[in-house]
């Protein structure tokens, strides 16, 4: 986004014409690799750029779609989803920073928080950090303060109650659990922001692969509770980066 409103001021203050300004605007809206057509415009569209899921692609494919988007001008790229064997495989091939706790590589360094305020990830057990830091990394990367609050869940309910400074604090709240599920409607019911609810496949059999948790969320008698997929981390730190963004200064004035 920061591109366009270049091209828009340089426009503006007389350094380009209006021509000019369009072909930029209309060059290159992506790159087909044969095995992938990587979009070059989503940042125009979405204000972020493409994020490549590495789950089923070949270490090769993700080197060639991150060197494309390397060569168009994107300093950062993230990937999601990625093992550590194809994470070294890549990072072979291209300067890529690998986290193995939320599965995510990484090209280029995390931004200065540009968004209106906190992102708080909470999580209802440890076995939910995976996911959680997901969602935490990917917020970050989009320019967010994230706060973190792991193994707070409501089967002691003290732990909980013991984080209402983060949860009074924080300008929206990922809340990430397994088992029931429970801990997103609770944090709901204690906080004045919205909270992104995010299952996971944590549980015994009866949790049936997180649909449980799942099922519970979509059903939580508490206000302002949305809810992503079964262990969708990324989705829920896109979506908390987007809420936390709306309204700011910052953004407005790259």
């Amino acid at each position: 986004m920061s591109q366009v409103r270049d091209i828009l001021r340089a426009v503006e203050g007389g350094q380009l014409s209006a021509d000019d300004a369009l072909a930029q605007l209309k060059m290159k809206p992506f790159e087909d690799l044969g095995y992938a057509q990587v979009d070059l415009h989503r940042e125009v569209m979405q204000g972020a750029s493409e994020v490549i899921y590495g789950a089923g692609k070949t270490a090769d494919q993700i080197a060639g779609i991150v060197r494309s988007m390397m060569d168009n001008g994107r300093a950062r790229i993230l990937i999601t989803r990625l093992d550590e064997a194809k994470a070294e495989a890549v990072a072979r091939e291209v300067p890529l920073a690998f986290d193995e706790v939320s599965c995510i590589g990484q090209v280029g360094g995390m931004p200065e928080p540009d968004g209106v305020g906190e992102v708080l990830v909470v999580t209802g057990g440890t076995s939910d950090i995976p996911v959680a830091e997901e969602a935490a990394r990917t917020a970050e990367f989009l320019g967010n303060r994230v706060q973190r609050a792991y193994d707070m869940g409501v089967a002691g309910l003290h732990r909980t109650l013991a984080k209402m400074e983060l949860i009074a604090r924080a300008n929206v709240i990922v809340a990430v659990a397994g088992m029931e599920g429970a801990l997103a409607s609770v944090v709901g019911g204690l906080a004045d922001s919205p909270v992104i609810a995010v299952p996971t496949s944590v549980g015994y059999g009866a949790a049936f692969g997180g649909m449980a948790a799942l099922l519970s969320m979509l059903n939580s008698c508490t206000s302002g509770v949305a809810v992503v997929n079964i262990d969708n981390g990324f989705g829920a730190g896109y979506m908390a980066s987007m809420i936390n963004h709306k309204g700011s200064s910052a953004a407005g004035a790259e």
